[in-house]
């Protein structure tokens, strides 16, 4: 597969749309890179296994409702239309790729977050080193709440960590399997 510096280029013009962005700033060096390995990402995890027809259907209502969000951050249609245009894309081109974005989200909360579940150790382990003295530096003198009320959202920060080292993980083991080259045309 290759990637070409227009597609990296069009790739950062659709994300800064998507995150309400637009029209999008020039990007730098770094933004272009980080486009860059997100693309490839995209590339290597095409090739994995294919959704289930239940999270295609869910996919696609997802992102027709992200389409009617993104709509609303414009104040006119025919500024959401422009924008559209200056992508290159049509509505349901965008709603292709946002759905596509969201299996490919999905693949990957599938595959990685039974290995990425922490222990209750881990979790206590967070609250004492972590939660705590950032609570007490964001909230001076408040209580500190227990551990009981926050920790489905310290297990959800472990776990997402976790996945995102197990996606770099499964990345590099993919890389030798796929060629994925770059162009500057």
């Amino acid at each position: 597969m290759a990637i070409t510096a227009s597609d990296v280029e069009g790739e950062y013009r659709f994300e800064r749309f998507l995150d309400g962005q637009w029209p999008a700033p020039p990007p730098d060096a770094a933004a272009l890179a980080q486009v860059r390995e997100h693309l490839t990402y995209q590339v290597l995890l095409s090739h994995e296994e294919s959704p289930v027809s239940g999270d295609q259907a869910e996919c696609e209502r997802i992102a027709a409702e992200r389409l009617t969000a993104l709509r609303k951050e414009f104040m006119r249609p025919e500024d959401f239309q422009a924008a559209l245009q200056k992508l290159g894309l049509t509505e349901p081109q965008v709603l292709t790729r946002i759905a596509q974005q969201e299996l490919t989200l999905r693949l990957i909360d599938q595959r990685l977050r039974p290995a990425a579940l922490p222990s209750d150790d881990e979790v206590a382990d967070y609250y004492r080193r972590s939660f705590l003295p950032e609570y007490q530096k964001k909230n001076g003198g408040a209580a500190v709440p227990p551990l009981s009320e926050v920790e489905s959202q310290i297990r959800e920060v472990l776990t997402q960590k976790r996945i995102n080292e197990l996606l770099d993980q499964w990345i590099e083991e993919l890389k030798p399997t796929s060629r994925v080259r770059f162009h500057s045309f």
